[in-house]
């Protein structure tokens, strides 16, 4: 039962290859900046990194023959409740015309592609898209009736992370509240309230903390100003909000190592920067400790951020009077995803229609 899971990220892209329930092969092929700086869109880096995919499982002597099943994590699709998607003809389009730009989008993409090379009645799937929504209703409204908030979020991560967590404390995710944060080029901070994420940051260019390379929120009338000022395009104002804002605007870098580098080495920008990235996180995890009335099991700290300690620290310090405060560095993606394909071949759940 050979379970194919492809993870597109921002700047590389995560391969892995299961037996059952053993991963028998995980690698992180990084892009350049200069590879994806060529990509005007986040579609058309589609090809480019399916072909890498192949050519490191052909390197590592793997034929496509042996897979059962091609899983990835999901886009920015239709609002749609938490679960795994079969790869169609609707969700293909929709990845052809997205809804807003972000390389999760093309996950299912690539799947299908592989998929359909496979053959023999191989199928993509995805688990927990991005666009999941969960949101009580008083949670949408804005303060303009045509802009309503959005559930856009690090699903995947952090559904695994609070289950993960659940399991590990004899808990049922479904009975407990929980506020998960992911930290990594993007940052979403999520109120879960009996295994629903009620209320979230947008982190894909909305509202939130800033960070590694999203603006996060900004002065809504100075940004009005910016658009109108015909300095810059519609394109390049949603670059400068996702993509080159955060550390990357303030510091050149969206690579917390080095700027954890240039910290050490007594750099007083790069500590103010990185210091009010920290200080902006914890202020979500605030304003979600009040979604939840105060009844907070505990703060979970996850995402590439999450391993550096300077970071995590500066959060714990604001925030762990509200409740403990656990770290899980890095993502349970790539086994998340796996899981599900398992559960799919073995007919434990059943795939949703998108």
């Amino acid at each position: 039962m050979k379970i194919l899971v492809v993870n597109p990220g921002s700047t590389s892209t995560k391969v892995a290859v299961y037996d059952y329930t053993r991963n028998i092969f995980l690698t992180n092929i990084q892009h350049s900046f200069a590879e994806l700086s060529k990509f005007d869109r986040v579609v058309e880096q589609y090809e480019y990194r399916k072909q890498k995919v192949l050519e490191i499982l052909s390197l590592e002597g793997f034929n496509l023959n042996e897979f059962k099943i091609v899983i990835s994590r999901g886009g920015l699709l239709k609002p749609m409740e938490s679960g795994v998607y079969k790869v169609n003809e609707a969700m293909i389009a929709d990845i052809k015309k997205p809804m807003a730009e972000h390389i999760s989008n093309i996950g299912g993409y690539i799947a299908r592609d592989i998929a359909d090379l496979i053959g023999k009645g191989v199928e993509a799937y995805v688990v927990d898209p991005s666009c999941v929504d969960e949101f009580d209703d008083i949670a949408r409204l804005s303060g303009l009736p045509h802009l309503p908030r959005k559930s856009f979020l690090h699903t995947l991560n952090q559904k695994a992370v609070a289950r993960r967590y659940a399991t590990e404390y004899n808990k049922s995710y479904g009975d407990i509240n929980l506020i998960v944060t992911h930290m990594g080029s993007g940052i979403t901070v999520g109120a879960h309230k009996k295994g629903r994420i009620i209320d979230v940051n947008n982190g894909l260019d909305g509202d939130g903390p800033f960070a590694a390379e999203r603006a996060g929120t900004v002065p809504a009338g100075q940004l009005v100003d910016l658009c109108f000022s015909g300095k810059y395009t519609r394109t390049e104002i949603r670059k400068l909000l996702t993509g080159f804002g955060g550390m990357q605007a303030y510091l050149g870098t969206c690579n917390a190592v080095e700027v954890e580098r240039m910290i050490q080495n007594g750099d007083k920008n790069a500590e103010l920067v990185y210091a009010a990235m920290a200080y902006q996180v914890a202020q979500s995890i605030g304003a979600m400790a009040t979604v939840l009335k105060g009844d907070v099991e505990a703060i979970l700290l996850t995402g590439g951020l999450a391993h550096g300690k300077i970071f995590t620290d500066m959060i714990i310090e604001r925030v762990s009077f509200i409740s403990k405060v656990l770290i899980y560095p890095g993502e349970d993606e790539i086994h998340a995803l796996a899981m599900n394909g398992l559960m799919i071949l073995k007919g434990e759940i059943q795939a949703k229609e998108y």
